[in-house]
């Protein structure tokens, strides 16, 4: 299970501007990483979170959808806000 307990301290607002008020960082996401963000923080699984976007977007989740997903948590690892 990840823990998403920094993910919690983030503002965001719908068009995407998220601000870390731990670091000061800004951070400006387009729809789908404000869909993973957003999932990410209700505590959702990364697994889920590729059937919720192919679901959403109608996309195949065997695609590239899996790997940009991984890519997008592994962003969020390097920056400390998931581990």
């Amino acid at each position: 299970m990840l823990d998403t307990s920094r993910l919690r301290d983030l503002a965001i607002n719908e068009s995407g501007f998220a601000f870390d008020p731990t670091t000061g960082h800004t951070y400006n996401l387009n729809v789908t990483g404000l869909f993973i963000l957003h999932a990410l923080k209700d505590g959702t699984e990364l697994e889920r979170i590729v059937a919720g976007l192919s679901e959403t977007f109608d996309t195949d989740p065997e695609s590239d959808l899996t790997r940009d997903v991984g890519e997008f948590a592994r962003q969020l690892r390097e920056q400390g806000l998931l581990r």
